[in-house]
């Protein structure tokens, strides 16, 4: 969580003008806990326990070994179309569990036109 709490706080993300939302296989319950323990007050946290939308999006390619998303980065345009897609916690894609705040900053730019 500490990933939402760091985009929710860098002025270079708020710039971008992008909303930001975490979808995770945890349950509401576990989510709002999580939000009061690091202190997420201005991204929405949304269950996905039934695993529709992780299927939707494609991102269940990348599972980590116990089945869940890793940790994927999704850029949906104005449009509703996927701009950009980056899967980052899988272990053929690195393994990684917290991206760079300006990683993310500089993939978002080049992408927002497309």
């Amino acid at each position: 969580m500490q990933q939402i709490v760091d985009l929710q706080n860098d002025p270079a993300f708020q710039q971008l003008g992008v909303d930001l939302i975490s979808i995770a296989f945890d349950t509401p319950e576990q989510l709002a806990q999580g939000a009061q323990e690091y202190g997420i007050s201005s991204v929405p946290l949304l269950s996905d326990t039934d695993q529709e939308v992780s299927e939707a999006y494609d991102i269940l390619q990348w599972a980590v070994a116990t089945g869940e998303p890793g940790h994927t980065f999704i850029l949906v345009n104005q449009d509703g179309e996927v701009a950009w897609i980056q899967d980052y916690g899988a272990p053929e894609n690195g393994g990684v569990m917290y991206v760079p705040v300006q990683e993310l900053v500089n993939q978002i730019k080049l992408h927002l036109g497309s």
